[in-house]
């Protein structure tokens, strides 16, 4: 279904089989050995390819996917004399196969987040993706029921941090989000990947393309008790909104639905703490000064 309408069927669940993530893999692998031959930390490789230490981390632990610029960047970098720029068309083939490497029932509206203009979310019982740690999603996926093999819970940890590319794209689209502060709570994953999780809210939340706020519990009851949603802005498109319960999806197109949990979301932003005053909280709880 290519029309983002709505979904109301529980959706057959496909056996989740994609080669391109062991190619995306084998290569972070390759960069990994190429840098460490050259006597670079990770630090040094993205200062000289003019991107962040964690992308050239997250690609070297295959979880991220590296882009044919960025693949052509390390291959002069590190002299490699083309060795990863011969994969070049390779990966941009495996990244046409990856657009729909997300499973049926999410796969709708993981296109139409990766092509919207603005992205809002508010969080209610779990992380969203697009804000989650590496660990976190693991610890996520491991406790799920009934239990994913290993090779599935590393397709899916890698499939959801493919996501967060979005955050790199420019034009940037606008980004807010709203977390409940249970969520600042619950140690998922154990204390240090919950200090991770914390983290990562703070480096989200200080991009100047996203407003990061925080609904506290002193607010008791708001506009949308009744659980998680997001709204998107697809490129060329009506704004759509979008709930999952259980892996069941509703992707919503109506104007008028629309139109209520945008409603909602405007109130709950008005009644969560400012993006200051979330950050403040966030560094708090890690012990932390501005």
């Amino acid at each position: 279904m290519n029309d983002l309408s709505e979904r109301e069927e529980e959706p057959e669940r496909p056996v989740e089989v994609d080669g391109t993530a062991y190619l995306f893999k084998a290569l972070g692998k390759i960069i990994k050995v190429l840098r460490e031959r050259a006597g670079l930390q990770q630090k040094e490789l993205a200062a000289l390819v003019h991107v962040g230490e964690d992308l050239v981390s997250s690609i070297e632990r295959g979880v991220r996917t590296p882009q044919p610029d960025f693949l052509e960047n390390v291959d002069r970098a590190l002299g490699a004399g083309g060795l990863l720029i011969a994969a070049v068309p390779e990966v941009r083939e495996a990244l046409k196969r990856a657009r729909t490497r997300h499973p049926d029932w999410f796969r709708d509206y993981a296109k139409a987040e990766a092509a919207s203009n603005a992205v809002h979310d508010y969080s209610y019982q779990g992380v969203m993706g697009l804000l989650q740690t590496e660990a976190h999603a693991r610890a996520v996926f491991e406790k799920r029921r009934p239990l994913f093999d290993e090779a599935t819970i590393e397709k899916r940890v890698a499939d959801r941090m493919a996501r967060q590319q979005i955050f790199e794209r420019w034009p940037s689209p606008t980004f807010s989000f709203v977390l409940d502060e249970s969520l600042l709570m619950r140690p998922v994953g154990g204390t240090a990947v919950h200090r991770g999780q914390l983290r990562r809210f703070l480096e989200i939340g200080r991009l100047r393309t996203v407003e990061l706020q925080v609904m506290p519990f002193s607010t008791g009851e708001h506009a949308a008790m009744e659980g998680s949603f997001s709204l998107l802005h697809p490129k060329g498109r009506q704004q759509v909104a979008y709930t999952e319960t259980y892996n069941h999806p509703n992707l919503i197109t109506d104007p008028e639905r629309v139109r209520i949990y945008a409603e909602r979301y405007g109130i709950i932003r008005a009644q969560a703490l400012t993006p200051d005053e979330s950050l403040t909280l966030i560094e708090k709880m890690l012990g932390e000064e501005r």
